[in-house]
This record gives C-alpha cells, sequence and structure tokens, in this order.
C-alpha cells in the first residue's frame, strides 16, 4: 500500500541516514520530441546517488499516463525500486501538493532540475517551495562535496566555467545546472520491475495559467555565447581567457546615449541583433 502522508514530520538526527527527495519530471527529445527523463533532473538523481549514506525518494507530481510512465521508468532503471506519483489533473499548480508533501515528509534535502523541458519551463517551481517550506535555496549546483552535521558543502556552478563553493545548513532545496556529472545509463530491468505508488493527494487550478494564451514557439534571437567547461583544465582556459579580436573597449564617464550607442554595436557585431 502507498504511505500515508498524513505522517509525522521526521527529524533526523545527525546520526540517521541522509533524507533526500529527488524531484523528477517528464523531458521531452530535442530532435524527436518523445518524453525521456528530462535531463537536468537526472543529473540530479545522480548527484543524490553520489550522497554516502542517503536514502532517496524519487517523486513525481503531475499526470500519469502511458506516455509520461515510460519516461519516468527511466529514473528507474538508474537504480530505485519506487517512484512516488503525486497525480495532477491537468492545469494544477503543482507547487502546492509537492509542498504539502514536502512538509509531511520532511526530508533534509530537496534536489531538482533548475527547469522543465516542456510546461511552463519557467525554473519557478523550487523558489515556490523554498518560498512556502522557508528553507534556503541554492541555485545551479555542479557538485554536491560533502554533508555533515546539519551542513552542506555544495559548489555551484558560475559563468565562463568558474565554480564557488557554499555552505548551506539543512533543510534545503537545491537546484541543479548542466554542468553536473551526467546521469548515468538507465537500465531497462530495474526499470520495468520498479514501482510507481500514486498518492492521493488534493489538487489546485493554477489560475494564472488558464489566463494565459498559448501559441507556438517563435524562433528566438542569437544569444551571446556562453562558455560551458567540464574539466578542470576547460574551466581555467574559459575563466582565464581573453576576448577574441581584442577589439573590446573599456567605457567611462560617457553619457547615456554614447553608453546606448556602444551597446547597441556590440549586439550588431555579434549578430544578436540585424
Amino acid at each position: 500500500m502507498p504511505p500515508d502522508m498524513q505522517t509525522p514530520k521526521r527529524h533526523a538526527s545527525s546520526t540517521s541516514a541522509l533524507d533526500v527527495v529527488a524531484l523528477v519530471s517528464v523531458g521531452r527529445h530535442p530532435v524527436t520530441g518523445r518524453g525521456r527523463r528530462a535531463d537536468l533532473d537526472a543529473r540530479g538523481v545522480e548527484l543524490a546517488l553520489s550522497l554516502p549514506e542517503a536514502q532517496t525518494r524519487l517523486v513525481h507530481a503531475g499526470r500519469f499516463d502511458a506516455d509520461s510512465e515510460q519516461a519516468l521508468r527511466g529514473y528507474l532503471g538508474m537504480g530505485f525500486k519506487d517512484l512516488t506519483l503525486l497525480e495532477q489533473p491537468a492545469g494544477s499548480d503543482v507547487s502546492v501538493a509537492l509542498g504539502e508533501a514536502l512538509e509531511d515528509w520532511g526530508p533534509q534535502l530537496v534536489i531538482a532540475g533548475e527547469r522543465a523541458e516542456q510546461g511552463e519551463g519557467s525554473g519557478m517551481l523550487a523558489y515556490l517551495l523554498a518560498e512556502r517550506l522557508g528553507w534556503p535555496l541554492v541555485q545551479g549546483l555542479a557538485a554536491i562535496e560533502e554533508v555533515s552535521q546539519g551542513v552542506a558543502t555544495v559548489l555551484q556552478a558560475l559563468p565562463r566555467g568558474q565554480r564557488r563553493r557554499l555552505k548551506v545548513r539543512l533543510p534545503a532545496i537545491v537546484t541543479v545546472d548542466s554542468a553536473a556529472p551526467a546521469a548515468r545509463q538507465s537500465a531497462f530491468g530495474p526499470a520495468r520491475r520498479g514501482e510507481c505508488q500514486s498518492l492521493t493527494v488534493d489538487s489546485c487550478k493554477d489560475e494564472a495559467l488558464s489566463s494565459w494564451t498559448m501559441q507556438p514557439a517563435r524562433k528566438r534571437p542569437k544569444r551571446l555565447k556562453i562558455v560551458k567547461a567540464a574539466s578542470a583544465r576547460d574551466r581555467f582556459k574559459a575563466a582565464a581567457a581573453k576576448a577574441e579580436g581584442g577589439g573590446g573597449q573599456v567605457l567611462s564617464d560617457v553619457t547615456p546615449e554614447e553608453g546606448a550607442e556602444a551597446i547597441y554595436k556590440l549586439l550588431k557585431d555579434e549578430g544578436v541583433l540585424r
């Protein structure tokens, strides 16, 4: 039988296993558009698996059908026996159901991808949960180095391949960047044998979503190049490299019109504006 969501909160001691909740969603393949594991969520699950003596619960809030089941079983194939489903109808605000569930379970650490691969994809879910629970939030993680005595030491990914080491007191919510280690391959056997345990929870209609107008996406303007570096050598080169061409300039004590003109020229040169 599925666990009762109304059980008392668990307050883990310093000697007990680390209680982790990994939030997972249904991704979308960038070429075929078929459902799959969401890349950032899978990297978050990989980080959870790297934590010693951690008890990790996979949680998905949303619709559950034949298409989403196949994608969600990709997470079970990473080495899990079950996945908890908080079934929500279309147009629901899943942050409400997740917030209530996390309040009941009382985990020490919640791991999620920075944003979903389909749907709204706003990246606001973790912030809404942190606001509701009153927990600290660290975004853009590349690694979780250590968890000791109620404090997690994490490595945050910064632009140009740089890293920043932070300490955050638990319980906390963290989101995972694409600089985190890639997820392991999903094994077919464990994925089929794993169980999807459904919990009956109340749903709350997303009033903001109901007022939106949906239309096909248009081609976006070209973005400025963002350096993504995986190895330490590449990160050092990205952080120490000078701008190519040597055509940059430092502006000081200029009028707003002169500054705007310089920015406009840069965007034209980079191909962002045409």
